[in-house]
């Protein structure tokens, strides 16, 4: 039998602007995915892996073109298609899910009119079996009340739930490709195993090809029947599932599965932040959104949260989408004032709000935000956004300025001539070490690290990890890293704070957190992380974790 997709010595090439020369991207790719399997293509940012998949709906992304090659798509040649014929394949036969469900959405219109959208445009059977089949689909997807919520706005549901939606509205249409572009990244480890689930499930049941674009080999494990590596463009190694993972041949392919799950901090490393002072302590606290006549919180999101940061330390606080692990953030960092108790600072109290902050106070508790693509003014560079809090915060000199930009960028691994560049001339990676030396920059005394690896492939991440890891140890500067990847938490942190539903459920020591026995959450955390072997998905729903 002929293979469904077939891509033969695919070459994209790309450029940055109008008048910049195209330089290549994919270089002589190939490929066969056959009827009903799965092929992943994985590898860190910028190895081509989603450049490579949206081929296959005979599609380059803007300031990209096809320079040589083929793709075969069931027996037609996709890439000598007209738009017009591309437009009736793409929805109907390939299907594509995209990482960020949130931003492919209309949130103005209602979940259902969307989902029966494809397959009403492309003449798919009538609207009532559009919505019947949506009704089944969102049943396999193991959403709550499949029958009501495609009838909510995208607002009214949670990131998990959206993701598998945006699933049903690609399968709507009953597709023969499926193009998955990191689809569960952006989740937190529980919800991510209900939709990886949910998503095998689906696949078995419809017998459709899928390609699925990752850079975590862990979740690869659970769905893909086989592995393709790519690094910058090129194929590295390609197997079975199996082979890939216990007898991979390649260099690179051993070093992405070392950074999937990164070991645990050291006991030593771990315990050692008991016997520190307190750098900053959160005490009764309790915070929300909007406000009530008698002046609570109309939505209340922490309740009655006390955190100690001892000294140089790194604390992780981990938990689920929507446990309050950003909030309190911002409760720390004072753009959110709590609505009771209070935050202590080397044992002075700080204003519940950041304009009734001391410009001290402020230098001294930095934040990082975890999406460093809007996290700088793209009209600015590097060594502009560095210089900023030089100023602000320590009145240095113009030429003292300049030296010191340097300074901080080698600081983070960077070379000093970065400091002319634009954020947008950096890859992901990049512009997170930017956003640390601009914390840096203030000398700061703690330094709030929300979700700064989630965004990041799984190779860069370790290396961000790494970095901080040092800082920490040159600077002895505090870090609160905040993350829902529990692996990553422990591999850098003293401390563990655990949040549930906007409560402390458990803290302490890295040590005394992970090891048995541990508070029903927090193994339910444990267990819900995925391990590098086919069959765990299996495995967890018997013993009821989804």
């Amino acid at each position: 039998m002929s293979p469904l997709l077939k891509i033969n010595d695919l070459r994209i090439e790309g450029r940055r602007n109008t008048r910049a020369p195209y330089s290549p991207i994919v270089k002589g790719v190939s490929l066969e995915l056959a009827r009903g399997e799965v092929l992943a293509l994985i590898g860190e940012s910028g190895a081509g892996k989603s450049t490579i998949a949206v081929a296959s709906m005979g599609y380059a992304k803007p300031g990209c073109r096809f320079s040589g090659g083929e793709v075969i798509f069931d027996g037609i040649s996709v890439l000598d298609l007209t738009l017009e014929e591309k437009r009736q394949m793409r929805g109907a036969r390939i299907s594509y899910v995209a990482q960020s469900a949130a931003a492919s959405f209309n949130a103005s219109l209602r979940l259902d009119d969307q989902i029966t959208e494809v397959s009403l445009a492309h003449g798919i059977g009538t609207r009532a079996e559009a919505e019947e089949r949506m009704v089944d689909l969102a049943r396999r997807m193991q959403l709550p009340d499949p029958e009501n919520i495609v009838r909510k706005y995208p607002h009214q549901v949670s990131g998990g739930q959206l993701q598998r939606l945006m699933a049903v509205m690609a399968m709507n249409a009953v597709p023969d490709l499926l193009v998955l572009d990191e689809p569960t990244t952006a989740l937190d480890v529980t919800t991510q195993v209900e939709v990886l689930a949910a998503f095998k499930d689906t696949l078995q049941h419809s017998g459709a090809a899928a390609i699925y674009v990752t850079h975590d080999l862990a979740v690869v494990a659970q769905v893909a029947d086989k592995i393709k590596v790519l690094l910058h463009g090129e194929t590295v190694e390609e197997g079975t599932t199996e082979q890939i993972l216990h007898d991979p041949q390649e260099e690179y392919t051993k070093r992405l599965m070392a950074a999937v799950r990164p070991p645990p901090r050291s006991v030593q490393a771990a315990s050692r932040a008991g016997d520190l002072e307190n750098v900053m302590r959160v005490q009764a606290v309790d915070a929300g959104y909007g406000k009530k006549l008698d002046g609570s919180p109309a939505v209340k999101i922490l309740h009655n949260i006390n955190v100690d940061i001892p000294r140089g330390s790194a604390v992780g606080v981990i938990g689920e989408s929507g446990s309050g692990k950003s909030t309190l953030a911002r409760v720390m960092s004072g753009l959110l004032p709590p609505s009771t108790g209070k935050v202590l600072l080397d044992g002075a109290e700080l204003a519940g709000n950041v304009k009734d902050r001391s410009r001290d106070q402020l230098r001294r508790v930095q934040i990082v935000m975890q999406m460093p693509d809007v996290s700088f003014n793209p009209l600015k560079t590097v060594g502009e956004a560095l210089e900023r809090p030089l100023e602000f915060y320590l009145n240095m000199p113009t030429a003292q300025r300049r030296e010191r930009v340097a300074e901080l960028l080698r600081m983070v691994e960077l070379p000093p001539e970065f400091a002319g560049r634009r954020p947008q001339a950096l890859s992901g990676g990049q512009k997170q070490r930017v956003n640390l030396a601009r914390a840096l920059a203030a000398e700061p005394e703690v330094i709030l690290c929300d979700e700064v690896t989630s965004a990041l492939d799984t190779v860069v991440g370790a290396q961000i990890i790494e970095l901080l890891k040092r800082l920490q140890s040159d600077l002895n500067v505090t870090f609160v890293f905040i993350s829902h990847d529990l692996s990553t938490v422990a591999s850098f942190a003293d401390r563990l704070v655990v949040m549930f539903k906007g409560e402390v459920v458990e803290q302490g020591t890295t040590t005394e957190v992970l090891t048995p026995p541990f508070h029903d959450y927090t193994d339910l955390l444990l267990r819900s992380v995925p391990e590098m072997r086919q069959g765990w998905l299996e495995e967890v729903r018997e013993a009821g974790v989804v």
